[in-house]
């Protein structure tokens, strides 16, 4: 009992820890301006102040900030996941010269510190005039999630039984109709999982979208927050404001699929 309640508290505390610093962002976004830099801080948001709210929502920047977010998450998502799958599918089900070293090569491409890629990236965007292009930021990114989804997602495909599409091939079903029908549905557990991954890098990446995107007009969120970083001075209500509002889509989405995704998981690592 004694044992139980220890681990209990300290699940608690550990929650508190991370709980706190969302807490302190959320009630900072309320406070007057005052109140923010007082000194002791307040713990409460009191008198609750939404002007900060309504200075970002009535910026224009914002919301092309917000639609270059949304517009590079969906587009990274949506194609890495599917170029993701397909590269998993042949790793999984077809043999071929150079399969393992291939598979290693997705491995070892996760090893290398992004700091080391941001030159390279820089210079090639400029020759093909994609620098402050947010199709350029999006290319970046997918060689970023591409590797890893797919290396996951192989896992996933070679978890299920090739005897069920040989039963479906063996009925009368084409290759595609064995693809959607049988492989598809039993895998998007696992491309449920992996698009978490994808859509967490793209929505939150600032370093790469911060050295690419040069063109005020094509900044994400992530770079728009850094602008109420003055020379002297940070103006902190309006920054936590919008910290807030980006925070919300993230933690919605997950509350939404962290079932399926655990479980997702967890049928991945059944085989590699």
């Amino acid at each position: 009992m004694t044992r139980r309640a220890l681990v209990n508290g300290a699940c608690v505390v550990l929650a508190v820890l991370f709980v706190f610093p969302v807490y302190w962002m959320a009630s900072t976004a309320l406070k007057p301006d005052a109140d923010i830099v007082s000194y002791p801080p307040g713990l409460l948001p009191w008198p609750i102040e939404f002007g900060h709210f309504a200075r970002v929502l009535g910026d224009g920047a914002f919301w092309a900030a917000l639609r270059a977010s949304l517009t590079v998450t969906v587009t990274v998502v949506t194609a890495g996941t599917l170029v993701a799958l397909m590269a998993a599918v042949a790793l999984a089900r077809f043999t071929f010269r150079g399969r393992t070293g291939f598979v290693l090569g997705l491995i070892i491409v996760q090893m290398i510190p992004g700091e080391a890629l941001f030159i390279p990236f820089y210079l090639m965007l400029r020759e093909v005039r994609l620098l402050g292009q947010l199709a350029g930021l999006m290319l970046v990114y997918l060689s970023i999630t591409v590797p890893f989804t797919a290396w996951m997602l192989r896992g996933f495909v070679a978890s299920i039984p090739v005897d069920l599409e040989e039963a479906a091939a063996m009925d009368g079903a084409s290759r595609w109709q064995t693809f959607w029908r049988v492989l598809f549905p039993l895998v998007a557990p696992g491309l449920l999982a992996t698009s978490i991954f994808s859509f967490i890098t793209a929505w939150t990446e600032f370093t790469y979208a911060y050295v690419l995107i040069n063109d005020p007009r094509n900044y994400p969120l992530p770079v728009y927050i850094q602008s109420f970083i003055g020379r002297d001075d940070v103006d902190y209500g309006p920054q936590m404001a919008v910290a807030f509002l980006f925070t919300l889509p993230v933690v919605v989405f997950f509350l939404l699929v962290q079932r399926r995704a655990v479980a997702g998981m967890s049928a991945g690592a059944v085989k590699g």
